[in-house]
């Protein structure tokens, strides 16, 4: 990748696919296809999505084609290429294996026994290095990880624990990672390979476990559709820390609405002013 490139990732269920409950503007998702079909742009998907969700949403959504796919809230990362293959990245499992200390994600799940509050996901939502559980959207959540975390922690083992909301299904959602298996490392490892500068690297997200990379210091977007917890607390973990890279998308621009795919176009402008002629020209 040269420096004029623009490495693009979003996240996909309520960033670029509307499946929310706020409206979608007209044409916007054909206006992002439009745009990341340009050489300038390489595409990735970031997702807790497993490949085969990640597949079935391109399918039944008519999104376009990646260039790589960051699945499994980024325990996995794939080179899809023009053939579509979808090869996944050795280098990728071998870096973050580790921190499990010799557990899958079985084994870990008997340690987790106790927590009476979680009910393990289905089994194709889990992987390797990837162990999830829904509960109820009432629990505390804060202290949940914490609990979880600790226990993990007297185990020997380096784990990430993420909590978030799916608001459609009215449930909780708690991930157990490698602690290095996070959204923001794994954007971090793809840029570094393909060499993508800081100022043309751009994320677009919009729930809770999108808040490391959304605070993080990169160049991130909130969607307008996103929580309103999930933008105060963005707001506050900036404050002190380069609020400037934080796009909240509002809609006062590019005549969208700033949710899900309008949102992410409208962030793209803000930070890379010149891929506003892009868009508008796709708009037209």
């Amino acid at each position: 990748m040269t420096n004029s490139l623009i490495l693009l990732c979003t996240d996909l269920d309520r960033t670029l696919i509307p499946n929310g409950h706020q409206p979608e503007s007209p044409r916007a998702r054909e206006c992002f296809a439009r745009l990341v079909a340009r050489p300038e742009i390489t595409l990735a998907y970031v997702s807790g999505r497993d490949k085969r969700l990640l597949q079935a949403a391109m399918r039944e959504w008519d999104l376009p084609t990646p260039d790589y796919a960051i699945g499994d809230v980024g325990t996995t990362i794939y080179w899809v290429g023009n053939d579509h293959r979808w090869e996944a990245w050795q280098d990728w499992h071998d870096e973050i294996g580790p921190d499990w200390a010799g557990h899958d994600c079985d084994s870990l799940a008997r340690l987790l026994d106790g927590f009476d509050q979680l009910r393990l996901q289905e089994p194709e939502k889990q992987n390797t290095f990837k162990l999830s559980y829904y509960t109820l959207s009432s629990v505390d959540g804060e202290q949940l990880v914490a609990a979880m975390q600790q226990h993990l922690s007297e185990q020997g083992i380096r784990a990430s624990v993420i909590w978030s909301v799916d608001e459609m299904k009215d449930v909780g959602l708690v991930d157990v990672l490698p602690e290095s298996a996070t959204k923001m490392h794994a954007i971090q490892f793809l840029q570094s390979r393909l060499e993508a500068p800081d100022d043309r690297t751009v994320f677009a997200g919009d729930s809770g476990n999108d808040l490391a990379v959304l605070t993080s210091g990169m160049q991130a977007i909130l969607v307008a559709n996103a929580r309103d917890d999930v933008k105060r607390a963005a707001r506050e973990q900036t404050r002190q820390h380069r609020p400037e890279r934080l796009y909240i998308a509002s809609g006062n621009s590019l005549d969208m609405n700033g949710n899900y795919a309008a949102g992410i176009l409208e962030g793209l402008v803000h930070f890379i002013p010149k891929t506003r002629d892009w868009v508008l020209k796709d708009a037209d």
